[in-house]
């Protein structure tokens, strides 16, 4: 199977165990995280385009789970995590990443921010090693092991 199919039947499988979920994950923590989550991985190459942005917004718009939520609050958050990575990366990391691990406290919401992650990076069809490595590094701030999530 080539990478591009592989790809895309892992971002379709998260997001298939995303919405078997959806009841599960309304919590403000899983929330905060996963537009911390969604700004890490668009931000993981130390630069965030118009494209990167849109995904986002087009996910957070149409990702059935995400609904549990205000749209405008979900972008507002989202915005407000690229400007700390934007600003200083370094820094804004260490702050993005103790939102993400907010969510380390409920194991189905910790899992669905790293399939969040998956989902946004295999997005383009490019799950790149910047943007796996940004998810791996999540994995251990949610105290969860990468090899779950194949990375």
């Amino acid at each position: 199977m080539a990478l591009w199919d592989r790809l895309k039947e892992s971002a379709s499988t998260m997001q298939t165990q995303l919405m078997a979920k959806k009841n599960e994950l309304t919590s403000g923590a899983f929330r905060d995280a996963s537009m911390a989550m969604c700004a890490l991985v668009a931000a993981a190459d130390g630069t965030v385009d118009a494209s990167e942005r849109q995904r986002v917004t087009q996910l957070i718009a149409t990702n059935e789970v995400l609904q549990n939520f205000d749209a405008a609050d979900l972008q507002r958050r989202f915005e407000a995590n690229l400007d700390k990575l934007a600003a200083d990366f370094a820094l804004g990391k260490v702050s993005v990443m103790q939102e993400i691990a907010k969510a380390k406290k409920k194991p189905a919401e910790a899992r669905a921010v790293v399939q969040i992650g998956i989902v946004i990076g295999g997005a383009d069809g490019d799950f790149d090693k910047t943007e796996q490595a940004i998810v791996r590094e999540a994995c251990y701030a949610l105290d969860l092991p990468p090899h779950e999530f194949d990375l």
